[in-house]
């Protein structure tokens, strides 16, 4: 089977009434309209790693994930989709939830596991699936040179050259895809990651670690609000309002404090008049079930 979906990802502007007054130009990039279940940069990240799978004929994806892991579903749909049969080892007790609900109803198999076993992901593969030839190993997020790969294309669908581009950062992989994409491009554009943990300084060491080339970009650490899947009520209210006035779905994890960021930022006269700016918004909607209690509507 063809490992390949069509890509729909336009770029919509964002308007607001600060970056009219600041002269800026900001756009956002909808791989969130990539695939409901796949989306943003989960198929970006999983094009090629499935293509690897299924060039060294392996049926059986292995990957690891939290209970409301969009990485999970991601590739729970993508093995429905292309013809594999999928595992996903949770971390934590064992629970329910809407996620795992969607993981189980594309075919996944879950196994939940105590932190301490989590935590060497290659050992517990070895362990539990080492005698399956059939087995793939995923990482969790899906982190390895060819997610980078898959992230990095999607500078060439770009419409424009931008002055500046922005993501949130997770493990690090799809902004080095976007970097790797931008030198590969010769583009002057300058990229800034917003890491959505606490102490995110560590994001780069990840992203340098796949980098075989000098790269000048920007980390933002002051915007993780507590920590991973942490949230404050500004945060919130900013969510609900982005996507009241602009029919954008975002949410708290990742791409809410990367554009609550950018937003920041341009108050702060961080980018220069006339900057044309472009936000990644990279899917993971489906985090927003596991904080709904947050929304106090």
């Amino acid at each position: 089977m063809n490992i390949d979906l069509e890509i729909f990802s336009p770029v919509q502007q964002w308007q607001h009434p600060l970056f009219a007054a600041k002269g800026l130009h900001v756009f956002i990039k909808r791989d969130d309209l990539i695939h409901p279940l796949i989306s943003g940069n989960k198929w970006r990240k999983l094009k090629y790693i499935l293509r690897k799978a299924q060039a060294e004929n392996k049926t059986h994806l292995v990957t690891f994930g939290g209970a409301y892991s969009n990485h999970l579903l991601a590739t729970a749909a993508a093995a429905a989709r292309f013809g594999f049969q999928s595992t996903g080892i949770v971390r934590g007790e064992e629970v329910q939830n809407d996620t795992l609900f969607l993981c189980r109803m594309h075919g996944m198999k879950l196994l939940f596991t105590n932190r301490d076993s989590y935590r060497d992901k290659p050992a517990f593969f070895e362990r539990h699936f080492g005698e399956d030839e059939q087995a793939f190993f995923i990482d969790e997020g899906g982190a390895c040179t060819e997610a980078v790969q898959g992230c990095s294309e999607l500078v060439a669908e770009l419409p424009q050259v931008y002055d500046h581009m922005i993501c949130a950062c997770g493990t690090g992989t799809t902004a080095t895809g976007i970097i790797t994409g931008l030198h590969h491009n010769q583009l002057p554009t300058q990229f800034h990651a917003v890491p959505v943990f606490k102490n995110g300084s560590f994001i780069r060491q990840e992203i340098d670690r796949y980098l075989n080339f000098d790269a000048d970009y920007q980390l933002h650490t002051n915007y993780h609000f507590g920590g991973y899947a942490k949230t404050t009520p500004e945060l919130i209210t900013f969510i609900h309002h982005f996507v009241t006035t602009t029919g954008i779905l975002i949410e708290p994890v990742y791409t809410g404090k990367m554009l609550y960021a950018l937003l920041n930022m341009a108050a702060d006269n961080y980018f220069l008049p006339g900057s044309n700016i472009l936000a990644v918004h990279s899917g993971g909607l489906w985090g927003l079930l596991g904080m709904k209690n947050k929304f106090n509507f």
